[in-house]
């Protein structure tokens, strides 16, 4: 029997997190493919949209991305918000808020949520973010449980902060680091805790 392969990766702002694409209306995508040679029946555990950059884990085993995916691993985010957050924006943001999901309301569970009074220290991201000519903009840290379609994007939004920026900073104990947008690291296996 073969052993299952995991790697950590940070996936750079314009990548689908997929490596096929069957798509007839996305033509032209990045893939997570062309950021090295990954083995055959790869999957990421969890997606972070195009838009979205940071943590990624990827696996060959369906256990593992069962497990890591769960309602009991934390993911957090560092979210550049459109505006200077309030201190009643954070709270809705701990305590869930109403989101879409498809068609149908959703409350996010209650999760953490605070302001970064000092801007993190990141490369700039490929396509530019527009400057404070538009207005100012802050960061928060928010951490969640689970993991809805672009859900921190929709709670940030939902309390009247909408997101320019967004990078996956932890998953469990995994942390991003100072790894590259673009970096892949080949691992034994994810300790979460």
């Amino acid at each position: 029997m073969s052993q299952h392969r995991h790697f950590v990766i940070h996936k750079p702002f314009g990548y689908l997190s997929q490596f096929v694409n069957n798509q007839t209306k996305r033509k032209n995508k990045k893939l997570l493919g062309e950021l090295h040679a990954f083995p055959e029946g790869i999957m990421a555990i969890g997606r972070l949209d195009e838009d979205s950059e940071g943590l990624l884990l990827l696996t060959t085993d369906g256990k593992t991305s069962m497990r890591v995916r769960s309602k009991k691993v934390e993911k957090e985010y560092h979210v550049q918000v459109d505006g200077e957050i309030t201190d009643a924006a954070i709270a809705r943001l701990q305590k869930g808020v109403e989101i879409s999901n498809g068609k149908k309301k959703y409350l996010t569970l209650p999760g953490k949520a605070k302001r970064l009074d000092l801007p993190p220290t990141y490369p700039p991201r490929t396509k530019r973010i527009r400057d404070e000519r538009h207005g100012s903009s802050s960061w928060v840290s928010v951490t969640i449980t689970e993991g809805k379609f672009r859900q921190v994007r929709k709670m940030t939004a939902a309390v009247g902060f909408p997101t320019l920026r967004l990078l996956r900073i932890r998953i469990g104990s995994i942390l991003l680091g100072d790894l590259p947008a673009g970096g892949v690291i080949e691992v034994d296996t994810f300790h979460l805790i």
